[in-house]
């Protein structure tokens, strides 16, 4: 059994990271090892070449990643991070989806990949979370 009740209760805990709700990111959906955010992609979103900002789909996949690891042992916090970023962003709104591959006794192992919504594959994002 997680650590949240309800996909609600995981909302109200993650409203105070202010970082990514100022972004827009949405909690979708939440499983015992998994998690689906969101982000509908505006022009504050945007780079100085009209792309999409790295940290922005980063933002999006930690806290895709933070649901999963809050979900599986709360308190959790990242001990290390990667991401790659794989192609640029054509749709209007990514979708980072969050599963736990390997959860031990003092950390836990999350993959999150980001899409967006032509389906196409923009970054993964592997992280450690430790549970303290």
């Amino acid at each position: 059994m997680g650590t949240f009740k309800t996909i609600e209760e995981a909302r109200e805990h993650f409203k105070n990271d202010k970082f990514a709700t100022n972004a827009g990111v949405m909690i979708d959906e939440m499983t015992e090892d998994s998690s689906t955010c969101t982000l509908v992609l505006t022009d504050d979103h945007k780079n100085a070449y009209g792309g999409i900002m790295g940290g922005v789909i980063f933002t999006l996949a930690d806290l895709a990643f933070a649901v999963v690891a809050n979900q599986i042992h709360r308190l959790s916090v990242a001990s290390q991070v990667s991401i790659n970023y794989l192609s640029a962003p054509k749709g209007s709104k990514l979708i980072a989806k969050a599963k736990s591959i390997k959860s031990g006794k003092t950390t836990t192992v999350i993959n999150v990949e980001v899409t967006d919504d032509t389906g196409r594959y923009v970054a993964l994002f592997t992280g450690t979370a430790f549970k303290l």
